[in-house]
This record gives structure tokens, sequence and C-alpha cells, in this order.
């Protein structure tokens, strides 16, 4: 488990900048790693595209929305590669899920998060986590942790 102290020191000797792009976490990654004294170096900033018009607004891909819905392999790799686009940084990541402890279906359960992360000339990887049913706040710090644990990966190769 990847520290975000260490995730931001390990952007930080890369000289990488990082954007989030963020739904069912409402800005909880952002705020986690500004929550740390000089995170500015690395952090650029963070998208809250909590309601499917403002993942449009980002520039979400709207077909990949009306075919799959928000919480989609597709739509979280759009929303990485958009914040990529839009903020001209370095590195993304992007999550979208069902955090509940309603909205879920038999399809799209709550606990499901999609994540993506992007890098400028790289590819953009998808993940997927099924948290079950744990709390709103639960699915929401882990979801955090797992996008956490992805950024150093990409950051770092590993």
């Amino acid at each position: 488990m990847t520290t975000p102290a260490e995730l931001l020191e390990a952007a930080r000797s890369r000289e990488l900048m990082l954007v989030t792009a963020e739904s069912c976490t409402g800005g909880l990654i952002a705020g986690t790693l500004t929550n740390i004294a000089g995170s500015s170096d690395v952090v650029w900033g963070g998208y809250v595209t909590y309601a499917n018009s403002a993942k449009l607004a980002l520039g979400v891909d709207e077909v990949a929305l009306a075919m799959h819905g928000a919480v989609s392999e597709p739509v979280a790799r759009s929303m990485a590669e958009a914040a990529l686009k839009a903020s001209g940084v370095d590195i993304s990541v992007a999550v979208t899920g069902v955090a509940g402890p309603g909205g879920g279906s038999d399809e799209k359960p709550v606990g499901l998060v999609h994540f993506a992360t992007a890098r400028r000339g790289g590819p953009t990887l998808a993940h997927v986590e099924r948290y079950g049913s744990l709390t709103r706040a639960q699915i929401r710090a882990r979801a955090v942790q797992t996008a956490i644990n992805l950024l150093y990966a990409l950051v770092t190769g590993v």
C-alpha cells in the first residue's frame, strides 16, 4: 500500500505533474494529495465530474457515456484522457463508481468502481474493483487508496 507522501515524492523525483478526474470520490483523491504540504509542485489539480453534464464539460466521450453509462471502463478511460488533455500535465487518474448506499443494480452493484490512469504519450490503463457492500465512506476511502496505488505504479513503472 502506497502512502500519499510516497506517491508525491516519486512524482517529484521524476518531475511529473498529476491531475485527477473524480466522480464517486468527489475530489477526495486530490484532497488527500493536497493535504500534504508542498504538494503543489506535483499536483496540478483535479476535476470533480460528479454529474454526467460535468463529465461532458470536461470532454468525456458522449457516445461512451450514452452507450455504457457513467460507471464503466470506457467512461473511466475517457475521463483520464480528457483530464490529461484539459490540464496539459503528465499523468492522470480517473475514478467512477457506485459508492452507495443506493444507486446500485445487478449489473452495476454498490461497490463497483472503475479506474483509469493515463500518461502523456503512453497508453491509458483501466482497472476495476468490486469492493462489495461496504459503507459509502469505506468504498470512497478504498477508492482513494486504489487510485494512489495505481498512480504510484504508473509514476514508478512498478
